[in-house]
């Protein structure tokens, strides 16, 4: 797959798993986008990119606020005609630090902190940047879930009962793969591919860390997951897959039912105020 003149943007790319994807894709050659929430670290990645001949810019947000995912969507825009690869990575995980469990709390917006950060963040900026995407296809949008999944309670989606921080990370990360199946559909023919992965279990993470585990795989074993269905050939018009690790796996089966992704879907256009996504030709 040439890379050569293509655009990556990777959000929560100024540290762990973001970060090291950043720097391969800088490595192969991809002009890449940088987000996150720390301009020095931003800038940091961005000055050891191109001090290795590499292209890089910093695009600051904080995914709490959907009007910062506005305003990142709009600087893209205004300074890109097309796009041709999107990693949503950017997150937050189960705790706090310390050992500590994490409280509920909520984004700027009203919406549990970890389902607006972790889902509807991404959502939102994949619904802004698929015209950018179709123009650069053939273009990859790769979405960074997990095996940790906890089926939507389209009764209790903001948690305001039963609270705990792995559940809400986890149903936000099912919610992501529900996503991925919804729009593999009607982007099938634009020659944009959607596909999600569990790319390593409790990687050396700063998420991990706060979570009080102890890390067993390393980020170098998820970035190449992740690289895998960024880049892989043989990937090549394949859509609408979860994968864990590097090989194909079937999600919690809540990811199946049409009519909860039906759901979501109205859930997430209502909450970002986007158009429904259109149906698949």
């Amino acid at each position: 797959m040439t890379t050569s003149g293509k655009t990556a943007l990777v959000t929560g790319s100024t540290d762990g798993l973001g970060r090291a994807v950043a720097r391969a894709l800088a490595a192969g050659g991809y002009r890449v986008l940088i987000h996150g929430r720390d301009a020095q670290r931003g800038e940091d990645l961005v000055r050891e990119i191109a001090a290795r001949g590499g292209s890089a810019r910093f695009h600051p947000a904080d995914f709490a606020s959907l009007a910062q995912v506005r305003d990142l969507a709009d600087g893209i825009r205004r300074e890109h005609q097309a796009l041709h690869l999107l990693i949503n990575n950017a997150g937050i995980g189960t705790g706090e630090g310390g050992g500590r469990p994490a409280p509920r709390r909520t984004s700027a917006d009203g919406h549990e902190l970890r389902f607006a950060v972790n889902y509807l963040a991404g959502y939102l900026l994949t619904r802004l940047l698929l015209p950018l995407l179709v123009r650069g296809a053939p273009a990859r949008i790769v979405n960074v879930a997990s095996a940790g999944q906890y089926p939507l309670d389209f009764d209790n989606l903001m948690l305001t009962r039963a609270y705990s921080g792995m559940r809400a990370y986890a149903q936000s990360k099912l919610a992501q793969i529900m996503l991925t199946f919804d729009l593999a559909a009607p982007l099938r023919e634009s020659g944009v591919t959607v596909n999600c992965l569990h790319p390593a279990t409790y990687m050396d993470t700063t998420m991990v860390r706060l979570a009080g585990v102890e890390p067993v795989s390393t980020v170098a074993q998820g970035a190449e997951a992740v690289m895998r269905l960024a880049l892989a050939p043989q990937l090549e018009g394949r859509t609408g897959e979860y994968f864990d690790g590097l090989h194909p796996a079937r999600a919690n089966a809540q990811a199946y039912d049409t009519q909860a992704r039906r759901r979501l879907a109205e859930v997430s256009a209502r909450l970002t105020g986007m158009d429904p996504l259109p149906e698949a030709p």
